[in-house]
């Protein structure tokens, strides 16, 4: 866990040149700020950290900063940043600043190249203006899971597909998903929250989204991702009508992985949730119930919420023997 935090540590530091307070980093690592000096202590061990007006900061060497490609790097980095900017459907700023720091750096051996490149950040900067609020929108979303991927944090969502839906992910990684008719979407793919079930969302879906105090580390042995297909309405044999309260929206996500049709979900003046749904009569449902704990209750039919207590009743016997 100590590992994965000085990693995180690093990203954050070469995410952000422009320093940050080891308040800020307990905040985004999800740590106490008097474990923070222990981290920056191992991470300078491989890179030159030092602290500036209350700023942790990374000291880049003089080679890091004006590192030189060759000719055919620039035009293979030119020529893959044109066909970037031109499938993009929502320009990113970061993009525009990025390139026009690379093609400063070309000026002295790569001049046409250095043209074109600065070239390509005119043309990021006049789409983002022609998109204006879309646009805005969009990169602070990116910006948002951006920071929770690095500082290990879940994320709460907003879906406008296929409906408005909220849900809780832990970001694995963020990237582009290939699709025909030459859209390149950037998605993010992560694991929901209180399951083991991992999805891919194209950003451009996502209305909001908000870092959440809750932190995750992503498993040594994550196997290859799945994209996330749309789920067909299922007509089990035995089911049965459940209706739960619930707690918080993203508990739901529990119950992804077992057959259910479609959920009706209507908010109590307290706050909780009533879901409505009908789920297969198995095993696995109840292992669900109780994953979730004090997540959910089970308010009907009441023939299975006798079933569920006589089920948890056995497990207690066991152990009160």
């Amino acid at each position: 866990m100590k590992g994965e935090r000085v990693a995180q540590l690093e990203l954050l530091l070469r995410s952000h040149p422009e320093g940050l307070r080891r308040a800020e980093i307990a905040r985004r690592l999800g740590v106490h700020r008097s474990t923070i000096s222990r981290y920056v202590e191992e991470v300078s061990e491989k890179i030159d950290i030092y602290e500036e007006n209350n700023l942790i900061k990374i000291r880049h060497k003089d080679e890091d900063v004006n590192e030189t490609l060759s000719i055919y790097e620039s035009l293979a980095f030119n020529m893959s940043a044109e066909m970037l900017v031109h499938n993009l459907d929502v320009q990113n700023p970061h993009l525009a600043s990025g390139l026009r720091k690379l093609a400063m750096n070309m000026r002295s051996y790569a001049p046409k190249i250095s043209d074109n490149i600065l070239e390509l950040a005119d043309k990021i900067d006049q789409s983002l203006e022609e998109q204006r609020s879309h646009g805005s929108v969009y990169n602070k979303i990116l910006e948002v899971l951006i920071d929770c991927w690095v500082s290990g944090r879940i994320a709460r969502i907003t879906t406008n597909k296929p409906e408005s839906e909220e849900i809780e992910i832990a970001p694995y990684f963020i990237g582009f998903k290939d699709e025909a008719a030459g859209r390149v979407p950037i998605t993010v793919t992560g694991r929901l929250r209180h399951t083991t079930d991992i999805v891919t969302l194209d950003i451009s879906t996502i209305e909001e989204a908000v870092m959440l105090d809750e932190t995750y580390t992503i498993p040594d042995n994550l196997k290859p991702f799945k994209r996330n297909d749309e789920r067909d309405e299922y007509d089990a044999i035995d089911m049965i009508p459940l209706t739960l309260r619930i707690k918080e929206k993203s508990a739901l996500n529990s119950f992804s992985s077992i057959i259910h049709g479609k959920i009706e979900l209507s908010k109590n003046e307290d706050g909780t949730y009533n879901a409505s749904f009908g789920a297969e009569n198995s095993i696995e449902l109840m292992l669900r119930i109780v994953q979730s704990g004090t997540s959910v209750e089970v308010l009907g039919p009441e023939e299975y919420k006798g079933k569920l207590v006589r089920y948890l009743e056995s497990i207690l016997d066991i152990y009160k023997k």
